[in-house]
């Protein structure tokens, strides 16, 4: 009998203190690894690189961290909190150096994190209006973290066309 007890026990205990995986708990942790892959690419180019394009059609490294930074503040603004983004604004606060780029990333992901935080997970399911029609914010949730991967990906072609080696990947 004392043995169920502390079954029982060490079950209520764990399934007290389990976390509870959920669309939100789950896209937070993966935005925090997202972050911290991201800001390693961003370090792994020199600063003497930040101009660097493949091509003449595609942006510069340091354009396309910036590119991917205003896409999470807008839609992270836009469609999880009530505030208007101002994109102007957002242009003319971009950085010029890696050192600030940096920072610039560093605080794009924690001001996105906190907005999603902050948010009600029963309102995922509403659907909101998107240029490309109506969209629940569940699936602009999805948006936000598929256009850093895009991106991302992107980068590290940069990073392997000057045979600077990309830090290993994060999945989770």
């Amino acid at each position: 009998m004392r043995y169920l007890i502390i079954l029982w026990g060490s079950l209520c205990f764990y399934t007290a203190t389990a976390q509870q995986f959920t669309p939100k708990t789950a896209f937070l942790e993966k935005w925090t690894n997202s972050k911290e892959y991201l800001l390693g690419i961003a370090t792994a180019m020199p600063d003497s690189l930040y101009a660097y394009k493949p091509t003449e059609r595609e942006m510069d490294f340091r354009n396309q961290l910036i590119h991917i930074c205003g896409n999470m503040q807008w839609l992270s603004t836009t469609y999880f909190t009530e505030q208007t983004f101002d994109r102007d604004a957002f242009t003319a606060s971009a950085p010029t150096t890696k050192e600030t780029t940096l920072a610039f990333i560093a605080n794009a992901f924690d001001a996105a994190y906190q907005r999603i935080e902050q948010v009600d997970e029963t309102t995922f399911t509403e659907e909101v209006d998107f240029f490309a029609g109506k969209k629940s914010k569940l699936q602009i949730l999805n948006l936000l973290q598929d256009h850093v991967t895009h991106h991302r990906g992107q980068l590290i072609v940069y990073l392997n066309l000057q045979k600077i080696k990309p830090p290993g990947y994060t999945g989770w």
